[in-house]
C-alpha cells in the first residue's frame, strides 16, 4: 500500500468521525493525564493467549476495575437536522446557533443511550438501574431500583427493545433498524425476547432500548430526526445510573479471520440513542451525532486480536480530547474469561466517577443496596488493584472561548473509524 493510499483511509476516517469540520468541540489544552493505579500492588498482568492472539507487545496492566473520575463536562453537540437516504447522502447537522449544550456529571452520557453488543458474545442477563444520589465509596448515598431487565433462563423482559440492523441497506446510511427476532441478529415484525443462550458470532450486533416508543420524527422533537420506517424507541435516560450485564465472550469457532470485520473482537458499549436511529455507521458523519460529540462509552470491549483477551473501557467525546476516534482510554484492562460466563457492569455516579469491573458476587435483583455495589468493588479492587484516569475540566459550550484544566491523554486508535475510512475512500485505491 503506498503512504498516499494509507493518508487517504486515515483522512476518511477522520471525516467519518468528525462530522463537522468548523466544530469547536475539540479541547486543545490537553496538558497530559493524572491516571494512578490503587490497590493491592501484588496484582500481576495477565498473559493468557487466544487462538485468535499473535505474540506481541502487551500495552497495559490488568486490573479488577477501571475507573474515570470527574467524567462529564459542558459542552455541546449537533444533533442531524436532515438524513438523506439517497446516493448523493448530503445529511445536514444543526446549525451552531441549533446545537445542543449539555453539562454537568456524566454528560453527555447523562442522556438516553442504547446498549450494544457485538459477538461472538451470549447474553444471559441485563439490568438497568438508577439511583437519587450513589456515590462510589460512601456508604451514605441511595441505593439502586431496576428501571428495566432481561432474563434468558426465564424468559423475562422488562422495559426491553431488542433491536437490530437488519433492514434496507443503503450506501449512506448502512442496514436500516428492525426488532430482533429470538436469534438477535435476524429481522423480526413485532418485539421479541432474546432467546435463552442465543449466541452471536463476530461482527454479529444487537442493541437494547427500552420499552417507551418515540414519538414523530422531527428536529427538536422527543427522540429527534431519525430514520423513515424503523422500530425507534428511547434509550436509557439519567445522571446515576448502572448497567449490569451476565454474559459469555467465547472464542470465535471459526478459523476464517479474513471473513470478518472484527474477528473475535466482541464488545458491549453505550451510544448516545440518536446516533443508532439516524445511522450508526454512515458513510457520511453529518448522518450521526457521533463525531460533533453526543457520546459514546466503551465498556468491555477487545481492542484488537494482539490483545484479543483483554477488555478494555473508553470514553468517545471532547474531555480532555481533540481525537474522538481515539478517545480516552484506560491504560489497563480487565481479563476476559472465554470459558465462564462474566458478571458485572458499569456505575455512572452522582458525582462523575465511573467504574467498571467484574464479579462473581454481582446479582441482578429488582434493587440493590449501596453498600453492595461498594463491596462488589472495592473487592474487585482490593484483590486485583483498581485503574483510575482523571479526566479535564472543560468548559466549551461553543460560543468561542475554552478552557480545561489538565486531563488524560488518548490511547490507541479505534479501529471501527479506520475500516470506515476505507468504505468511505473505495477499495479502487488499493489495487
Amino acid at each position: 500500500m503506498k503512504i498516499t493510499q494509507v493518508l487517504q483511509v486515515l483522512a476518511a476516517a477522520s471525516v467519518v468521525a468528525s462530522q463537522d469540520n468548523n466544530n469547536n468541540n475539540n479541547n486543545n489544552n490537553n496538558n497530559g493525564g493524572d491516571s494512578t493505579a490503587t490497590g493491592n500492588t501484588g496484582g500481576s498482568s495477565s498473559q493468557s493467549s487466544s487462538s485468535s492472539s499473535s505474540s506481541g507487545k502487551q500495552y497495559s496492566s490488568e486490573f479488577g476495575v477501571l475507573e474515570f473520575d470527574n467524567f462529564g463536562f459542558e459542552g455541546y453537540y449537533k444533533h442531524v437536522k436532515k438524513l438523506d437516504d439517497s446516493d448523493s447522502c448530503q445529511c445536514e447537522l444543526a446549525s451552531n446557533d441549533q446545537r445542543t449544550i449539555f453539562s454537568g456529571a456524566n454528560a453527555p452520557i447523562n442522556e438516553e443511550v442504547s446498549v450494544h453488543f457485538r459477538g461472538p458474545l451470549v447474553l444471559s442477563q441485563f439490568g438497568f438501574y438508577t439511583s437519587d444520589d450513589f456515590q462510589t465509596g460512601s456508604s451514605s448515598g441511595s441505593g439502586w431500583t431496576r428501571q428495566g431487565y432481561y432474563d434468558g433462563e426465564s424468559q423475562t423482559s422488562e422495559n426491553i427493545t431488542f433491536l437490530t440492523a437488519a433492514g434496507d441497506n443503503s450506501t449512506c446510511l448502512g442496514k436500516a433498524l428492525t426488532y430482533a427476532d429470538t436469534d438477535g441478529i435476524s429481522k423480526a415484525d413485532s418485539s421479541q425476547i432474546l432467546a435463552k443462550d442465543t449466541k452471536i458470532i463476530s461482527d454479529e450486533e444487537f442493541i437494547i432500548f427500552s420499552s417507551e416508543e418515540c414519538g414523530k420524527s422531527g428536529f427538536g422533537k422527543d427522540c429527534g430526526v431519525y430514520r423513515d420506517d424503523i422500530p425507534a424507541y428511547h434509550g436509557f435516560n439519567g445522571t446515576t445510573k448502572l448497567f449490569l450485564f451476565a454474559f459469555e465472550m467465547p472464542e470465535e469457532e471459526s478459523s476464517d479471520e479474513d471473513s470478518f470485520d472484527y474477528y473475535n473482537m466482541p464488545a458491549i458499549w453505550l451510544l448516545n440513542a440518536h446516533i443508532p436511529r439516524t445511522s450508526q455507521y454512515p458513510t457520511n458523519g453529518n448522518c450521526s451525532c457521533w463525531g460533533s460529540g453526543c457520546g459514546e462509552f466503551d465498556i468491555f470491549e477487545v481492542m484488537n486480536t494482539t490483545e484479543a483477551n483483554h477488555l478494555f473501557s473508553t470514553i468517545h467525546d471532547y474531555q480532555g480530547s481533540d481525537n474522538i476516534q481515539t478517545g480516552i482510554q484506560a491504560q489497563g484492562y480487565i481479563s476476559r474469561d472465554t470459558s465462564s460466563t462474566m458478571k458485572g457492569g458499569v456505575v455512572f455516579d452522582s458525582q462523575g466517577k465511573v467504574s467498571v469491573f467484574l464479579s462473581n458476587s454481582t446479582s441482578l435483583d429488582e434493587t440493590i443496596s449501596a453498600s453492595d455495589i461498594n463491596d462488589w468493588i472495592s473487592s474487585e479492587s482490593s484483590s486485583d488493584k483498581s485503574y483510575t484516569s482523571t479526566l479535564s475540566t472543560v468548559t466549551n459550550t461553543g460560543s468561542g472561548k475554552t478552557s480545561a484544566a489538565s486531563g488524560s491523554i488518548p490511547f490507541m486508535l479505534d479501529v471501527r473509524y479506520i475500516l470506515a475510512g476505507f468504505v468511505a475512500v473505495g477499495a479502487s485505491v488499493f489495487f
